[in-house]
C-alpha cells in the first residue's frame, strides 16, 4: 500500500433511523478510510524477527496493534484488526516453527498514559489469526520466553497493573503450549516481573527481574522489598534471590534490566535501580557474583519508562541502553557513547533486536515508531509507513473540504485534510506539524482558517497561525501569582456564540475574549484542592521523576452548550462535576447528586446537549483505582437530578472515555469505551455495539456531527483519542 495512514473516518448517515431501532446491518456496514499520518509513527513496544525467515519483523505497539514485514521493513501490514485489545507489550516468535507466534498484551512501561492489555496470544498459523490463551487478569506482559529445546514450555513475564495491587503478577509458565499456566514466581501484590532472559546454552536457567512499583492518579512509586534479581536452575521450579551479599546494593531495589551473553553466557549485566544510585552491575559467573561497572548518567535515566539492556550478539563486551537516549558500551559497560541523538532518531526508546546472524543489523523502537541500522548505530533508517500514532483528541474545522487536528503523543500537534484531490489518497506530507511537545487538544478556530489553538502537557497553550507558522504562546497566569495546577491533558474549548473567545482549565475556568491575549479567571477552584493528593513534585520513588504527568486536582473538562450562552459544564479529575448557566458568575456542584459514581473518579468528557439547554452527558472513568466498570450519567435539568445512562443488562463493557448525542437525532448517542463504540437510540436506555470494525483498544472519540456524518477515530485510553493503525 502506498499510503499507510492511521486514523479513520466513518461515514454514517441517520436517515431512515428509528429511534428505537437499528437496521440489522448498519452496524456491519461501518468503513472506515485512512487519512493520516503515519510519518511521525508512535510508540513501538515490542520487536522481534522470524529466526527461520529474517526479512519477516514483528513489530508490537503501545495502542496501534502488532504489525508485519515481509520484506525486512520496507511495507507492513497490520495482523491485529480482529483482536479485541490493541496494546502490544511483547512479541515472541517459537524459534523452532515460524508458524507459532505469541504476543503479551499491555504495555511494560507504566507510564501514565500505559495501555492495557488483555492478555496472552497465540497464532498457529503466521499470524493468520490469534487466540486467547490466557493471563487476561494480568494487564500488562513485557517478556515471553520460548524455550528452544521444548518450545511448549514457555515462560510469561507478567508487569501486572500499575494502578491497583493484584496478585496476577509475576513469573508463569506454561509446558502444554499455553493450555494451562502456572506462577512459578511472585513476591507479593504490588511487585511485577519487569524481565526475564534465558541462558543461550541451558534453557533450564533463566534469570528475573522482579519490580515493586505502584502507581496513583496522583503520585508514582518505584521501589519496596518485592524487588530483586532472581535465578532459576531448574525451569521455574525454585528460585534464588540474589543480594548485597552477591554483590548487589543493599536495601531496597526499583526496577532492574538484565542482559546476557549469547556467546559467553557467564557474562551478565543487569542494570539496577536503587536508592544509593542507579548503576550498572555484572556478572562473570552467571550471575553468582556481581561488581558495579558504572553509575555514569550515560548508562540510563528514567528507569520505570526504560531499563532496558542489551548485549550485541556476537561480542560480550558490547552494550546497548535504551532509555530516553540509546547509548552503546564496547568495554563491558565502562564507558558509552551516544548512537541515537536527539538530532536523528525520536528520543525514549523501548524494543530492540540484535541479529544474530548479521552483525551491526539492529532494530530499535521508540516512542516516534521504528528504526533500523545496519552499521551497529552509526546510521539509522526510520520507518515512514508505520501508522501507530496516539491521538489525544481530534477535532475537525468548518472548512469544504475540512481538515482535521489533532495532538499526539511525545508527538506535537498536527493538521491535516480529510480529503485529496491527488491520485493514490492523502500522504504524510500533506499533514503539516502546528506544535511542539506532548501533543494534546487543537481548536481550530471557527471563523478565521488560518488560526488554531495547540497546546502540550502542562498547560502550555500556544495560538498558532498556520500559514507562516507563527506561535504566540498564551497560557494564562493568575492575575496575584497563585500557583496554577494544570492538567497533563488540560481542557480547552470554544465559546460557541463569540467566535473568538475561549475557555482554558487549572483548577479554575480562564476566560478570553480577545483569541488568549488577555484572559481572566470566571470560577472558584472547582476540584477538592485536596493537598494530600498534590504530589507529583515527590513523584518517583527510589528515582525522583517529575515531569508534570501526575498533576492532580486539576479540571480535565470543559463543556460549554452550543444552543444556551452562558451555560458550562466541568469535570475534574478528582470526581467533582460543576454548571454554571450564567457565564460563570455563579457555579453549582453536581457530584452529590450523581449516585454510584465512586468517590474522586475522573471526569475526562462531557458532552453539553445539542438539543435541550439543561442536557448533560458525563463520562466518568475509574480503571486508575482498579474499577473498570462502566460509568455515564444524564441530566436533563441542569444537574438538579441525574439517572444511570449506562443500565445493567445491556451489555456495555469497558470503562468509558467519550459520549456524544445526534445532532439531528435527539434519541441517539455513540458512547466510546475500553471495549468497542456503541450506539444508543434511546438516549441511553439501551446499547449495541458496533460490529464489523477494526480493532480498537477504545474506539470512539466524537466530533460534532455536520451534515449527518459521524467523525470518530479510534481512542488512546489515557486521553481521548489514538490512532490504532486502522485500515479500510
Amino acid at each position: 500500500m502506498k499510503h499507510v495512514l492511521c486514523f479513520g473516518i466513518l461515514l454514517l448517515t441517520s436517515v431512515g433511523l428509528s429511534a428505537q431501532h437499528f437496521p440489522e446491518d448498519l452496524l456491519e456496514n461501518l468503513k472506515f478510510r485512512n487519512i493520516g499520518p503515519a510519518g511521525m509513527s508512535g510508540r513501538v513496544t515490542a520487536i522481534d524477527v522470524d529466526p527461520l525467515h529474517p526479512e519477516v519483523i514483528y513489530v508490537g505497539s503501545a495502542s496501534g496493534g502488532l504489525w508485519r514485514s515481509v520484506n525486512g521493513g520496507h511495507s507492513w501490514a497490520s495482523l491485529w484488526d480482529d483482536q479485541p485489545n490493541a496494546s502490544i507489550g511483547a512479541v515472541k516468535v517459537d524459534p523452532t516453527n515460524s508458524d507459532v507466534i505469541w504476543v503479551g498484551t499491555g504495555e511494560g512501561n507504566p507510564r501514565n498514559s500505559q495501555s492495557i492489555g488483555d492478555g496472552l496470544f497465540k497464532s498457529v498459523d503466521g499470524g493468520k489469526s490469534f487466540q486467547r490463551v490466557g493471563l487476561a487478569g494480568t494487564k500488562g506482559i513485557h517478556r515471553i520466553v520460548v524455550n528452544p529445546r521444548t518450545p511448549q514450555t514457555v515462560f510469561v513475564a507478567a508487569i501486572g497493573l500499575a494502578y491497583g495491587d493484584t496478585e496476577e503478577r509475576g513469573v508463569y509458565r506454561t509446558t502444554d503450549g499455553g493450555k494451562s499456566w502456572k506462577k512459578i514466581l511472585y513476591t507479593n501484590n504490588r511487585s511485577g516481573a519487569a524481565d526475564l532472559v534465558l541462558d543461550p546454552q541451558n534453557p533450564d536457567k533463566l534469570m528475573a527481574a522482579m519490580w515493586e512499583y505502584r502507581r496513583w492518579p496522583w503520585v508514582f512509586k518505584s521501589g519496596g522489598p518485592g524487588s530483586g534479581l532472581y535465578v532459576t536452575h531448574d525451569g521455574g521450579e525454585s528460585w534464588v534471590k540474589r543480594t548485597e551479599k552477591d554483590g548487589l546494593p543493599a536495601g531496597d531495589l526499583g526496577r532492574i534490566g538484565i542482559a546476557i551473553s549469547k556467546t559467553h553466557p557467564a557474562i551478565v549485566y543487569a542494570l539496577v535501580e536503587n536508592k544509593e544510585k542507579n548503576a550498572l552491575y555484572k556478572s562473570t559467573d552467571g550471575g553468582f557474583q556481581w561488581k558495579r561497572v558504572s553509575d555514569e548518567g550515560e548508562i540510563g535515566n528514567r528507569p520505570f519508562y526504560y531499563s532496558e539492556i542489551y548485549v550485541d550478539p556476537f561480542r560480550e563486551n558490547t552494550l546497548y541502553s535504551l532509555w530516553t537516549l540509546v547509548t552503546k558500551s564496547e568495554d563491558g559497560g565502562k564507558s558509552w557513547k551516544t548512537i541515537a541523538p536527539y538530532n536523528n532518531v525520536h528520543p525514549d526508546h523501548h524494543a530492540f533486536w540484535a541479529s544474530p546472524t548479521v552483525p551491526g543489523y539492529l532494530i530499535e523502537g521508540n516512542d516516534g515508531g521504528l528504526n533500523i541500522s545496519y552499521d551497529g548505530g552509526q546510521t539509522w533508517r526510520f520507518v515512514e509507513n508505520l501508522p501507530l500514532a496516539q491521538f489525544y483528541h481530534i477535532r475537525v474545522d468548518n472548512q469544504e473540504p475540512y481538515n482535521v487536528y489533532g495532538g499526539m503523543q511525545d508527538n506535537g500537534s498536527w493538521k491535516g485534510p480529510a480529503y485529496t484531490y491527488k491520485d493514490g489518497g492523502i500522504g504524510n506530507t500533506e499533514w503539516e506539524e502546528l506544535y511542539f511537545g506532548d501533543g494534546f487538544d487543537v481548536l481550530p478556530h471557527p471563523t478565521d482558517p488560518h488560526t488554531a489553538y495547540a497546546m502540550s502537557q502542562e498547560g502550555y497553550l500556544g495560538r498558532v497561525d498556520t500559514r507562516t507558522g507563527q506561535t504566540d504562546m498564551i497560557k494564562p497566569t493568575h492575575p496575584n501569582n497563585e500557583k496554577l495546577r494544570w492538567h497533563w491533558n488540560s481542557p480547552v474549548a470554544a465559546d460557541y456564540f463569540h467566535p473568538d473567545a475561549i475557555y482554558y482549565g487549572s483548577q479554575f475556568v480562564h476566560y478570553s475574549a480577545d483569541r488568549g491575549n488577555s484572559w481572566t479567571i470566571i470560577s472558584p477552584d472547582l476540584t477538592t484542592n485536596d493537598t494530600a493528593k498534590q504530589k507529583s513534585l515527590v513523584s518517583g520513588g527510589l528515582t525522583w521523576d517529575v515531569t508534570g504527568a501526575e498533576n492532580h486536582t486539576c479540571l480535565l473538562a470543559i463543556a460549554p452548550s452550543r444552543i444556551a450562552e452562558g451555560v458550562l459544564w466541568t469535570g475534574s479529575d478528582d470526581g467533582q462535576v460543576h454548571v454554571t448557566r450564567d457565564g460563570g458568575k455563579t457555579w453549582t456542584l453536581c457530584t452529590p447528586r450523581i449516585k454510584g459514581m465512586p468517590s474522586g473518579a475522573w471526569i475526562p468528557h462531557i458532552h453539553a446537549g445539542t438539543h435541550q439547554s439543561g442536557e448533560a452527558w458525563v463520562v466518568v472513568n475509574n480503571y486508575r483505582m482498579n474499577d473498570f466498570s462502566t460509568y455515564l450519567v444524564h441530566t436533563n435539568d441542569y444537574g438538579k437530578a441525574w439517572k444511570n445512562a449506562t443500565p445493567s443488562g445491556c451489555g456495555v463493557t469497558g470503562h468509558a472515555l467519550s459520549v456524544l448525542q445526534n445532532n439531528e437525532r435527539r434519541e441517539l448517542l455513540y458512547l466510546g469505551t475500553e471495549t468497542g463504540l456503541w450506539l444508543s437510540g434511546d438516549k441511553g436506555a439501551s446499547w449495541q455495539q458496533g460490529k464489523g470494525l477494526p480493532s480498537m483498544h477504545v474506539p470512539a472519540n466524537l466530533l460534532p456531527i455536520r451534515s449527518c456524518i459521524l467523525r470518530l477515530v479510534c481512542l488512546f485510553p489515557y486521553g481521548r483519542v489514538g490512532a490504532a493503525g486502522l485500515r479500510s
